[in-house]
């Protein structure tokens, strides 16, 4: 009797040992916990994606720059794809400075995600350079910083064309490829706010969580293709110049000042963490420092809770806006 007791004892201390680690690891966690036990015990980027031919649109500024710095020093093959030519040469440059690669190992190729009818030659284009499509990187959108009753239909319509129809076009294109080969990985770049709701952000969140039922949907048609992974990424704010390009009331007007940026996570880990994600195929990766980490956990698991969270959060952040600063300043974890 007394044997079962210390047995049983030592079962729940260990049980809640274990707990307490999870706490404590996920109180200093940047992204899910899932995706850090990809970082500790999976597979490697470094093994899984050298040589690999991947495509990133976006790729001329903030998270898609320093996916193709970090692509090159692992050693894959790129194409580098955005509206502007001369960003993606000066980004092509310092990939071949700090890699291994050579002139005909990157690819600039101009593309315009709003150009719909351009993007099956712009996949020819790519399939005739290097033969293949391994990774398709969707990076390319646009955030937004206005208020719903502020902002004119016309700017919805232009995120909706951007970030959704735009990045669902070239998918279309570039998986037909993929099927015929029966592999390949298609990863897009979501949001945090492809989970939750958020004020000044109403088009850029609609667009957000229509990837995320796009893609969670296409990828339950693709279950005769094992091989063939839906990958998303959801991040929360990152060190990026998306603020500068953010869509505002309408199409015309662009914010004046951006605010400081560095209370942010760091692009390269953000990055690091995105391509640990797609070496691992996880299908949902949440990158990001608290408190955006913990509302996605509430979004997920307690709802109610999350709504009164985001509701005194979302006050702060409309009034971080209107007072010049950045929205998320007041709250984001500092990076010393």
């Amino acid at each position: 009797m007394a044997w079962g007791c210390a047995l049983c004892l030592a079962l729940a201390g260990g049980a809640f040992l274990v707990l307490l680690v999870q706490l404590l690891r996920w109180l200093r966690a940047d992204g899910d916990l899932t995706l850090l036990w990809a970082e500790w015990q999976g597979k490697k980027p470094e093994n899984e994606l050298r040589g690999k031919v991947v495509w990133v649109t976006g790729a001329s500024s903030g998270i898609g720059e320093e996916l193709a710095y970090q692509l090159s020093k692992i050693g894959a093959l790129l194409a580098i794809s955005a509206r502007r030519e001369d960003e993606l040469q000066r980004v092509k440059k310092k990939c071949l400075q700090i890699s291994n690669l050579s002139e005909k190992d990157i690819l600039v190729l101009r593309l315009d995600l709003t150009d719909r009818s351009s993007h099956e030659a712009a996949t020819n284009s790519v399939l005739k350079h290097f033969g293949k499509i391994d990774v398709l990187v969707n990076n390319g959108g646009r955030s937004q910083r206005s208020l719903f009753v502020d902002t004119n239909l016309d700017v919805y319509s232009a995120i909706i064309e951007l970030n959704y129809l735009g990045t669902i076009s070239l998918t279309k294109h570039v998986l037909n490829h993929m099927i015929q080969r029966k592999k390949g990985k298609i990863v897009t770049v979501s949001s945090v706010m492809g989970i939750m709701g958020a004020p000044l952000a109403s088009g850029y969140c609609a667009s957000k969580h229509a990837l995320q039922g796009f893609f969670n949907s296409l990828r339950t048609e693709l279950t005769d293709y094992p091989e063939i992974s839906i990958i998303n990424i959801c991040p929360g704010p990152v060190q990026s110049q998306i603020i500068q390009n953010v869509f505002t009331e309408n199409l015309s007007k662009s914010i004046e000042n951006s605010g400081d940026q560095s209370h942010k996570m760091p692009t390269d880990r953000c990055v690091r963490l995105t391509l640990v994600s797609t070496a691992n195929d996880l299908k949902e990766a949440w990158i990001s420092d608290h408190p955006y980490l913990a509302v996605c956990y509430l979004w997920q698991y307690a709802p109610t809770w999350a709504w009164w969270l985001m509701n005194r959060m979302g006050k702060r952040r409309i009034q971080n806006f209107k007072s010049g600063v950045d929205a998320d300043a007041s709250y984001s974890r500092k990076k010393k």
